[in-house]
């Protein structure tokens, strides 16, 4: 099986990545989200997609759908992915300004993962040069919250993946390494409320909600169990008014990801079980978005062999796991349909100040997506 080979230009690929990753894109922010999507429309309909925009609900931005048509009029290839980043609006003009250092190059999303959406993109738009068309119909679904786990559009997901054969994720790669499996994740809420009371005058008749939410982080976290790979994090905390006022409420964010479904039933029944009320302390647990367990299973192995034997005449060894940190990948893979995540840009430092990429893994990766593009929906797989 011989892989495309396009001249993919990795200066002329980082272009455009960064082109994509100066336009800040925080969820919370859908004004920005927005201007990250308008220009992912463009450069869609720049390949001649058929582009349609999907309204954002819930305060979230939009989502972009875009198909290009294949030689083939089949169940075709989903590129699945999101635009939105943990990096508030300001970050590339503080912390994490757009730099090169050797063969990093940084920024806010640039590995996780506008990095590997542009990367996809960039593949199809040689695909389309080379070829003219790829062999089955091309969708790209450009997601709008993902960082905070898909909650308005986990069903448009699954919707969009039951109409297609494969589905391509372009997260981070893990050093040459697919992803073939993923983690389940769950969130859930919790907030405590106290007795409030003067905090000089009498404060020992309250009953601080901070100092319970403390107590119960604590005790969450240390329930963890990182040989296994289940874990509890507290991401988020939000308590008190005044700070004379014993505070009466804190909120918290946890999350927690299991390897297996015996892991994920504990979870939940440990998280649940942390509800009730003692000595003046009532605490309350809310469930929040899931990503389902995606275990490995014959479609996703047989669409990974076709791209381990693509890597492998392009001249990397592609190697395949199941990790935690979720994507929307879960979605898609939980459902049976052949799914092959962690096909974007390597690097590191996701959600932090230290995010990059490597600019030796964008040809390599560009040339695997398209020779992908390229095989799949060969004669024999056609109408399978």
């Amino acid at each position: 099986m011989n892989a495309p080979r396009n001249a993919f230009d990795p200066e002329e690929i980082l272009a455009g990545i960064l082109r994509w990753v100066r336009v800040e894109s925080p969820t919370y922010e859908a004004a920005a989200v927005n201007r990250m999507m308008d220009v992912a429309a463009a450069d869609m309909a720049g390949l001649g997609a058929t582009v349609v925009r999907i309204a954002g609900v819930d305060g979230y931005g939009d989502c972009l759908r875009a198909t290009v048509l294949g030689e083939h009029d089949a169940p075709g290839v989903l590129v699945l992915g999101h635009l939105d980043t943990v990096h508030p609006v300001g970050t590339i003009d503080g912390p994490l300004p757009v730099r090169r250092e050797d063969g990093r190059v940084y920024g806010p999303g640039i590995f996780d993962m506008k990095g590997g959406m542009y990367l996809a993109v960039h593949a199809l738009k040689e695909t389309l040069r080379q070829r003219g068309r790829p062999r089955l119909p091309v969708t790209f679904l450009f997601i709008a919250d993902e960082e905070i786990g898909s909650p308005t559009t986990r069903a448009m997901i699954e919707a969009e993946a039951q109409r297609h054969r494969y589905v391509l994720v372009p997260e981070p790669s893990r050093g040459g390494t697919a992803v073939t499996g993923r983690h389940a994740f769950q969130r859930f809420s919790l907030t405590v409320y106290g007795r409030p009371a003067h905090a000089g005058a009498t404060n020992r008749l309250g009953r601080s909600a901070i100092s319970a939410m403390a107590r119960l982080i604590a005790r969450i976290e240390a329930m963890s169990d990182f040989t296994r790979g289940e874990t509890y994090a507290v991401g988020v905390v939000q308590g008190g008014q005044w700070v004379n006022v014993v505070p009466m409420e804190c909120r918290a964010q946890v999350l927690c990801v299991s390897p297996t479904e015996a892991s994920v039933q504990a979870v939940r029944r440990n998280m649940l079980a942390l509800a009730g009320e003692h000595d003046g302390v009532r605490v309350v647990v809310e469930t929040g978005p899931v990503r389902p367990l995606f275990r490995a299973h014959p479609a996703t192995m047989a669409l990974y062999e076709r791209a381990r034997v693509l890597a492998a005449d392009i001249g990397f060894e592609l190697r395949h796991g199941q990790f935690g940190g979720g994507s929307d990948g879960n979605f898609t893979g939980a459902l049976g349909i052949a799914t092959l995540d962690g096909l974007g840009v390597d690097g590191g430092g996701a959600h932090t100040h230290e995010e990059h990429l490597l600019v030796s893994s964008l040809a390599p990766y560009a040339r695997l997506i398209a020779g992908l593009f390229e095989t799949l929906g060969r004669d024999e797989d056609v109408g399978g």
